[in-house]
């Protein structure tokens, strides 16, 4: 894998680390219904983002971890209280903006890559920036540039079916960062793989995390590696706090 210093043109403007909040929420509460059952995941629930931060949320099965990641991505509407993206209140924001928004200010990575089986690793990555409005030329480049970055430049033309389990989450995450966000969402990034490969998936993120200045929250149940993260906080009967302080 080349070195972060080996390329400092792939992300030419991309912002320098600053203090500034990127993604955060403010008095967050989530509940679901289905008939007369009231089910309560967390209330009143505050988070602020940092440029170039890098945050861990850990906490059992069932707490809302993933719950809060969709929230926090506009993939789902929480019952009260607000999400900001790039400054942006997603509270009253349409469908089609929220897209439009997640498009241009944030990144997802699953635990399962989710790459269109009948693409190849290429196409995969430059649709993004295709669905944003760039044309198939535009987006080669960068998608091209950004699959070599994370070791994939000699895999360009094959498909998900032709890819190792690590190259297809590599690939996955070039797609997620393809198109500069603010902030990469991953919900078990390295929860599918191996623990090599998962070291190796891991590594990849933080390696870029401190290129290009994105930051990262990544919900994982693997607190190793969740401690080289800046900041872990649990969730916890409805609760989000510093994760020794959970302890």
């Amino acid at each position: 894998m080349q070195d972060a210093n080996d390329s400092p043109d792939l992300f030419p403007d991309a912002p320098a680390g600053g203090v500034d909040e990127v993604i955060g929420c403010r008095n967050l509460a989530k509940t679901y219904q289905e008939g007369s059952l009231v089910t309560p995941v967390f209330a009143n629930l505050d988070l602020s983002v940092r440029r170039g931060e890098t945050v861990a949320i850990v906490g059992a099965s069932g707490a809302g971890k993933s719950t809060l990641l969709h929230l926090l991505g506009g993939l789902d509407t929480a019952t009260s209280g607000d999400v900001l993206v790039a400054g942006k209140s997603l509270v009253g924001m349409g469908e089609a903006a929220r897209g439009q928004l997640r498009n241009r200010a944030l990144g997802f990575v699953y635990q399962f890559h989710h790459l269109l089986p009948e693409f190849s690793a290429l196409e995969n990555v430059m649709l993004p920036l295709m669905i944003r409005g760039d044309g198939a030329s535009a987006a080669r480049a960068p998608a091209r540039a950004l699959l070599e970055r994370v070791g994939l430049g000699h895999r360009l033309g094959h498909k998900p079916g032709e890819l190792s389990g690590g190259e297809r989450q590599r690939a996955a995450v070039a797609r997620a960062l393809v198109t500069r966000p603010a902030c990469l969402l991953g919900d078990e990034p390295t929860g599918n793989l191996d623990e090599k490969t998962a070291e190796g998936v891991f590594e990849l993120l933080l390696e870029l995390n401190r290129e290009i200045g994105t930051a990262l929250i990544l919900v994982t149940h693997d607190r190793r590696l969740a401690a080289r993260l800046d900041r872990v906080l649990e969730l916890t009967q409805g609760r989000l706090q510093p994760a020794d302080a959970a302890a």
